[in-house]
């Protein structure tokens, strides 16, 4: 289940309210504190780094590699060969 599906059921369990309360308690996700679950990105919300570093936190941008390359020219970085 992602960050956000958990509230996709509501519609079917607006009819049951006990049986809402306990899908809630049960199926809410946990705030975090740390890991990689903490870090999202702040334009598209991917959440992870991965293994390979895929969020850029350096500048404090806290975004992930696939929106940074496309808006890298526009916040000023340059490529470089």
């Amino acid at each position: 289940m992602t960050t956000s599906s958990h509230e996709k059921a509501f519609t079917q369990l607006n009819n049951k309210p006990i049986v809402k309360q306990k899908f809630i308690k049960h199926n809410t996700p946990k705030k975090r504190k740390c890991g990689i679950g903490v870090k999202k990105c702040k334009r598209c919300g991917r959440n992870g780094a991965g293994r390979n570093g895929a969020h850029i936190s350096m500048y404090n941008l806290g975004l992930c590699r696939q929106c940074f390359r496309d808006i890298a020219l526009i916040i000023g970085f340059k490529k470089f060969n």
